[in-house]
This record gives C-alpha cells, sequence and structure tokens, in this order.
C-alpha cells in the first residue's frame, strides 16, 4: 500500500455475541497492513470486541434481530473505526461515558467500556439518537516502529 492510499474495509454481521470474536479478528487482520506494534494490535482488538459487544448487548438487548457495522479506514499512520448498530440508541451520552456506569447492571457488566475506548484510543466520539442506533468513531496513530525502537 502506498503510504498516501486510503484502503477501507466494511463488514456487517447480525448482532449476535458469538460474532462479537470474529469482528475483532477482522478489524485485527485488515489493520495489520500497517505493521502496528503488538500492544497497539492488541488495544484495537479491545476497542473493537468493547464496543461490538455494546451494540449487541444494549443496542439490540441481546435478542439477535440487529445488525452491527464497521468500518475500517487506514491510511499512512492512522486508522479509523466507526461501529454503529441501528438499536435502541443512548439516552445520555455523557452518563453512558462515566467509569463504572452500566444500563444492565443485572448481566453483571463492568461498565467500562467507554472508559477502556478512550483510553486506548487516540480520539473517541460517539454519536447516538433514541431508537435510530449508535455511532462510535475512533482514531488510532500509529507510531513508526523505527521512530518506536530508537526511543
Amino acid at each position: 500500500m502506498s503510504p498516501y492510499q486510503k484502503n477501507v474495509m466494511e463488514l456487517s454481521f447480525s448482532s449476535l455475541s458469538q460474532n462479537e470474536s470474529f469482528a475483532r479478528v477482522a478489524v485485527a487482520a485488515f489493520v495489520s497492513q500497517l505493521d502496528p506494534t503488538v500492544e497497539q494490535l492488541t488495544d484495537i482488538k479491545t476497542v473493537v470486541s468493547e464496543a461490538v459487544t455494546n451494540a449487541v448487548i444494549h443496542g439490540y438487548e441481546e435478542n439477535g434481530d440487529g445488525v452491527v457495522y464497521i468500518r475500517v479506514e487506514l491510511e499512512r499512520d492512522r486508522i479509523r473505526i466507526q461501529i454503529t448498530d441501528q438499536g435502541i440508541g443512548i439516552q445520555d451520552i455523557s452518563e453512558a461515558r462515566q467509569p463504572l456506569y452500566t444500563s444492565k447492571p443485572e448481566l453483571e457488566r463492568s461498565g467500562m467500556g467507554f472508559t477502556i475506548m478512550e483510553n486506548f484510543m487516540d480520539e473517541v466520539t460517539i454519536h447516538s439518537k433514541p431508537n435510530q442506533g449508535t455511532s462510535i468513531y475512533m482514531v488510532k496513530y500509529l507510531k513508526n516502529h523505527q521512530q518506536t525502537m530508537a526511543n
């Protein structure tokens, strides 16, 4: 891939919890083209897992009737990931972003999904409308291996 060429992957799948691992592996395989460090790849796999799990459990309430959409863009040293559902949406995004907040305490959820995404990615933006769904936009900038090794 030329250093200035944008490369895009789009993926959609049923909102079933067993598809979370598929999404994580598919995104990781695509992102591997940029030769990220093991730590960077682990961070990306983790945030994809968190965002897809949120869509399945909170967006569609685990009924499996919805679709989760993923779009990944690779460009130079930047990875953009968008994960979207057309589920119930988030009533209060600022409340949902608070550490330990969960709308499903009966499922023993940790309430750390958005906190993890914000800690592992360089940018996280959430758009949601009640009964129309949620889109999570995340950006990760990769450092060149040579720069990393020199430091």
